[in-house]
């Protein structure tokens, strides 16, 4: 791959594709055989990959590196690199790094807390936040300056820029403003948490097309497969900004094949979640399930995945 060339997910979007990305977390040592294995396993089944930056704020092999292993493997790469751990000289220079080595798309993020993690004493940055990153990211591309103002005299770094939404997190009504923040800063695409309340995540998207956002930015569904009950209780009761309809986790306690009726608790969504005006394409987090996912694009009638025209 040439260092020039652009980003396919950024392309597939363009020509209108419903397009579906994975994702994948970095191990906590250093070989990159698991990432090798998941990117050769998913790369037929999705258009690109999500790398994570130190999730729950547990030490990691880095996004960037997990990125480089992608590609090798033939698959296309989304970065996400949080303002958590690295003020804004150390962002940029991370970013001109990581497309030096090929990297085309960048999902901007605020970082989950340090104390949630593995060092809970560590000093977090946050010099910049999520919003200001984007914007530096954007500058990078289109004005080719960095965030001092300096002028970037040559090979810019032009990359696809992604940020998170939450469409369930209180209050309901803030989520849409942060959202045209994020566009406005100069999102392209939007990967949003994932999506258990169909009826909410209909009311967030009606929202959405009010303000013409669908329409500035790509907007990709978050979905989840479960594999237990117990995990869909968890997630209804204990994690913050997670709506899990008591219906859904019903469906799990009766299930003969709890694993099997999470699958198709998915696709049923992820069919739902495509009748939706607006919705470009799903984001697949089966976490620590990612052998699952090439099921799921198939019973979604997502596969074969289109080619870049």
């Amino acid at each position: 791959m040439s260092w020039k060339s652009g980003s396919k997910l950024e392309k597939l979007l363009s020509q209108g594709h419903f397009v579906v990305t994975g994702e994948v977390g970095p191990p906590k040592h250093a070989s990159p055989d698991g990432i090798l294995h998941h990117a050769e396993l998913l790369k037929d089944y999705v258009d690109a990959i999500n790398l994570t930056d130190n999730q729950t704020a547990i030490v990691r092999m880095s996004s960037i590196a997990a990125g480089v292993h992608v590609l090798r493997a033939g698959c296309e790469p989304i970065i996400q690199m949080t303002v958590r751990d690295r003020n804004r000289i150390a962002l940029q220079s991370d970013l001109l790094g990581a497309y030096s080595l090929g990297i085309r798309n960048v999902l901007c993020l605020s970082g989950d807390h340090q104390s949630f993690g593995n060092h809970p004493t560590a000093k977090n940055v946050h010099d910049i936040d999520s919003i200001q990153l984007i914007r530096i990211v954007k500058d990078l591309r289109d004005e080719k300056r960095f965030a001092c103002g300096e002028e970037i005299k040559e090979h810019e770094p032009r990359f696809f820029i992604g940020a998170a939404a939450n469409p369930f997190a209180d209050p309901f009504e803030f989520r849409i403003l942060r959202l045209e923040k994020k566009i406005n800063a100069g999102a392209d695409f939007i990967q949003t948490q994932c999506i258990f309340d169909m009826e909410r995540f209909e009311r967030f998207m009606a929202m959405v097309r009010e303000r013409g956002l669908h329409k500035k930015a790509y907007i990709l569904a978050g979905v989840t497969p479960l594999k237990s009950a117990r995990a869909a209780r968890y997630m209804q009761q204990s994690v913050a900004g997670m709506i899990v309809p008591e219906e859904i986790v019903a469906r799990m306690e009766k299930a003969k094949d709890p694993k099997a009726e999470g699958v198709a608790i998915c696709v049923e969504q992820i069919k739902h979640l495509r009748t939706i005006e607006g919705v470009a394409g799903i984001h697949i987090m089966a976490i620590m399930w990612e052998d699952i996912i090439p099921t799921i694009v198939k019973e979604a009638g997502l596969y074969p995945r289109p080619q870049v025209d």
